[in-house]
């Protein structure tokens, strides 16, 4: 089926063609952890159908965003990963998720909520701090854990915690709606020995 377009020679309309379809960057939130078997994507996409995260995900790779490869065994499961094309989408989601955190009132009965879905204002607000080393942070909430890993360029995340985290930032209840403020405002519990910690208790 063609892609509708909007056809004005815009880059804002261009940039919709190809990432203004519903799910599409929803599906880059969820990539941006790294490579995902379709089953896994479909779990943390509460809402999607089969047919059009299937849809979505082709048209991906067809304008060049994602990328789907087999894994060597035993794992021998096909992935779907980000390009560096799809990756510069990161600035764009953390700028939506930015725009959008007023809108994070109390959850809805219907909101479906992952730990992880914070990560991305949260690398956005941590890649701005001055002076802040490069580590691997770990993030736990009522929700679950994630960390996030600075420095070496674009800030990356994964879900789960972290292996060696330099620094463990524990978020009270209801964080996830503002976990940008409960850093700046104190209500977060950080604790670790080197820098990465030091540099985020004074922040």
């Amino acid at each position: 089926m063609p892609r509708r377009s909007y056809d004005q020679y815009c880059s804002v309309a261009r940039a919709l063609d190809t990432v203004g379809e519903r799910w599409t960057l929803l599906i880059v939130r969820e990539l941006l952890a790294g490579p995902r078997r379709y089953t896994d994507l479909h779990a943390d996409l509460p809402g999607v159908s089969t047919d059009v995260l299937a849809s979505r995900l082709k048209e991906m790779e067809r304008d060049g965003l994602v990328t789907r490869r087999r894994l060597a065994p035993p794992g021998a499961a096909y992935v779907y990963e980000l390009t560096p094309r799809g990756r510069e989408l990161l600035g764009v989601l953390g700028a939506l998720a930015e725009w959008g955190a007023p809108e994070l009132r109390d959850p809805r009965p219907t909101d479906a909520v992952r730990a992880h879905w914070a990560a991305v204002p949260l690398m956005r607000h941590l890649a701005a701090l001055p002076g802040v080393p490069a580590g691997v942070v770990e993030v736990r909430l009522d929700e679950g854990a994630f960390h996030i890993e600075l420095g070496g360029g674009t800030p990356s995340y994964a879900d789960g915690p972290a292996k060696r985290p330099d620094a463990v930032v524990a978020l009270p209840p209801g964080a996830v709606r503002g976990i940008t403020g409960a850093l700046r405002d104190g209500g977060a519990e950080i604790t670790g020995d080197g820098p990465l910690a030091d540099a985020l208790r004074g922040a």
